[in-house]
């Protein structure tokens, strides 16, 4: 097993996908290199989740579904801060806000959805933890209301911002809030984020299967996050490519922070798709609800920290249409959670969710 997930293709991908991006970099492409730079991301996103499931096997569950959502959440923040840096000003005012809830959208019902109407079309019901998932998705609407919400109703500034002291404790309680969560699902109760059976038993993490030596995992590691940077690095030099379609189609600007969020987080989707495939929805559920927590837990307060030197206000405040989609997220996610089993039709809803999101956000 860890010969196939290991295969050589594994290891030449991404570095052919560093060549593409190192010979593609601030340059203007032509149609035959966008092509090109498609194909090498795609392949640096099925590597990185094959190298991510080795990582996890290494690790054991429920650690190994916060690897592949923490490491793309930190080169999600990189890339923010990247583009808010060299662009600044009112342009980028609404990045950090577009992303993460974009980030929210697509895990919360896009990921979620997905992984139950796969998992529900193999055995007919989609078991799950209620306890581990309730508790994820409790953790994200907190985090979502304190750093998204709330700024909309703050009246320090006019629009909505929050001024210095209510950034600085949206970030800490952020930041807090996600390594209490992070301490619970992996030390104090972890039994209550693995998958379980149609009887509600927790079962043990024993499709591990071989497992791979340090030497092995460590170079999973290295070769994983190599791919996840060339997922970043390749989306952004599509991205002028993506906003030329974009704006010839009369589409906001809105939607190219959409199409470069579902670029990034490719990685989470084949890999929550692929645990639903294995009767083993529970950890499509954490990778899910574990890379929205992130998204906030670890966004929210490296942008408070760069603000610091950033120029230009910071909006995080939502509009009344995204607040609807929040809400009505939360709500559906908690009906779904509740039973700790789901059919197809839940997994419609929170596709149907998903489908309104990009319409609106292509469609405001």
């Amino acid at each position: 097993m860890i010969r196939v997930l290991l295969a050589r293709w594994t290891v030449l991908v991404p570095l052919l996908a560093v060549f593409a991006l190192a010979a593609t970099w601030g340059r203007a492409l032509p149609g035959i290199a966008v092509t090109v730079v498609l194909v090498a991301l795609i392949g640096a996103v099925v590597s990185a989740v094959q190298h991510a499931e080795v990582v996890a096997r290494w690790v054991g569950e429920p650690l190994g579904s916060l690897v592949l959502a923490i490491a793309v959440t930190v080169i999600e923040v990189g890339l923010i801060l990247t583009l808010m840096s060299s662009a600044g000003g009112d342009q980028t005012s609404t990045l950090a806000r577009d992303t993460v809830f974009a980030a929210l959208m697509i895990t919360c019902n896009g990921i979620v959805g997905l992984a139950l109407l796969v998992g529900a079309l193999r055995r007919r019901i989609a078991v799950f933890n209620a306890e581990g998932t309730g508790a994820a998705l409790a953790t994200v609407a907190t985090l979502a209301t304190l750093s998204l919400v709330l700024p909309t109703f703050t009246t320090s500034k006019p629009g909505p911002e929050f001024s210095t002291a209510q950034l600085t404790f949206a970030a800490v309680a952020s930041l807090a809030l996600y390594g209490l969560f992070v301490m619970v699902q992996t030390v104090r109760h972890p039994d209550d984020f693995l998958p379980v059976e149609s009887a509600g038993v927790v079962t043990e993490d024993d499709d591990r299967g071989e497992l791979p030596d340090a030497r092995v995992a460590l170079s999973s590691v290295a070769l994983m996050l190599v791919a996840l940077v060339c997922v970043v690095g390749l989306a952004k030099v599509v991205s002028p490519t993506i906003e030329s379609v974009v704006e010839s189609a009369g589409l906001p600007q809105s939607a190219v922070g959409v199409v470069i969020a579902l670029l990034v987080l490719l990685p989470e989707t084949l890999a929550a798709v692929r645990a639903a495939r294995r009767d083993r929805v529970q950890i499509s559920l954490n990778l899910a609800l574990g890379s929205a927590m992130a998204s906030i837990g670890l966004t929210i307060p490296a942008i408070a920290v760069a603000s610091i030197w950033l120029e230009g206000p910071l909006v995080l405040g939502l509009g009344p249409t995204q607040m609807v989609l929040l809400a009505l997220t939360v709500v559906v996610g908690g009906l779904t959670v509740v039973p700790g089993r789901a059919t197809l039709l839940q997994g419609g809803v929170h596709l149907a969710l998903f489908s309104a999101f990009v319409f609106l956000a292509a469609s405001p």
